[in-house]
């Protein structure tokens, strides 16, 4: 409905209303200003001196990802929708301790969205760990070796079977075939936030495969003191991603899957609640 017209003498009384506010400020503005001058030049120099190193410079860990996804033709190993499913979650997160199986053309992306955290990334292939370093030299990567096959899936999925396998510990003195011992002392001794599982390579037989990689994040997650881990897996559209995927880090458990990609939530195992390796 449209409001009534008002008579003249309402529109004046306005008019006189809002000049005398008008007036008002005015003279408030002038008394006040005499005393605040000092105390506002000295706020602003070190408004000024503050902001020349954190106010309007954008950090070089984002200026360097900006630039690199901006200008390379190679594109991430994982599709848009997929990276969305876990850059929610570090969104939520971050900063965080976030671990990475795998440095790839998507390390610097990871290292931005957690960005304040830490984020590492073991990697398998030495030489590219050193080209890599070159270009960014600010991702924390380690160098990891494995010692097994992706044709030796079936064999290591029948060991595991064993109470050895399913004891919540610590991975490194762990007594499953399917631990991996030689990581970096931090990735044992870190709480992480955060796994993703995107590494080694897996798409041949005599290829490391991911089934140690998978077993480790779980029992990483599990062995914390307390909260819970977000693990990521990709490329579950593989026989060993996903059967291994299901079987250490828990259907129970699993969150979401979006393309190739699966996310799981797991709870500590050491907080004092009695829970099964799997949840019922």
């Amino acid at each position: 409905m449209r409001p009534k017209p008002q008579g003249p003498l309402n529109i004046k009384l306005l008019i006189l209303g809002v000049t005398l506010a008008f007036l008002l400020l005015f003279i408030l503005r002038s008394n006040l200003s005499s005393s605040s001058d000092q105390s506002t030049s000295q706020t602003v120099r070190s408004r000024d001196s503050d902001c020349s190193s954190s106010c309007t410079k954008l950090p070089s860990s984002l200026s360097h990802a900006l630039i690199h996804y901006t200008t390379s033709s190679i594109t991430p190993q994982q599709t848009q929708k997929e990276i969305s499913v876990s850059a929610k979650v570090l969104q939520q997160k971050s900063p965080c301790n976030f671990l990475v199986f795998g440095l790839g053309h998507d390390s610097l992306m990871w290292s931005a969205l957690n960005y304040g955290g830490r984020t590492v990334f073991l990697e398998e292939d030495e030489s590219w760990i050193q080209q890599i370093k070159r270009r960014f030299p600010m991702l924390d990567s380690y160098h990891v070796v494995y010692d097994s096959k992706v044709n030796q899936a079936d064999t290591l999925m029948e060991m595991a079977k064993g109470e050895e396998c399913t004891s919540i510990g610590d991975a490194r003195h762990s007594m499953c075939q399917l631990a991996l011992k030689g990581l970096p002392k931090e990735v044992y001794e870190t709480k992480w936030d955060v796994i993703m599982v995107d590494a080694p390579t897996g798409y041949y037989d005599e290829a490391p495969g991911r089934m140690t990689a998978i077993y480790t994040a779980g029992m990483i997650a599990r062995n914390r003191e307390d909260g819970d881990t977000d693990v990521f897996v990709h490329d579950v559209n593989r026989e060993v991603e996903d059967k291994f995927s299901k079987a250490f880090l828990c259907e129970g458990y699993m969150k979401k899957q979006e393309g190739r990609l699966r996310h799981f939530n797991i709870p500590s195992h050491r907080d004092g609640s009695e829970r099964p390796f799997c949840p019922n």
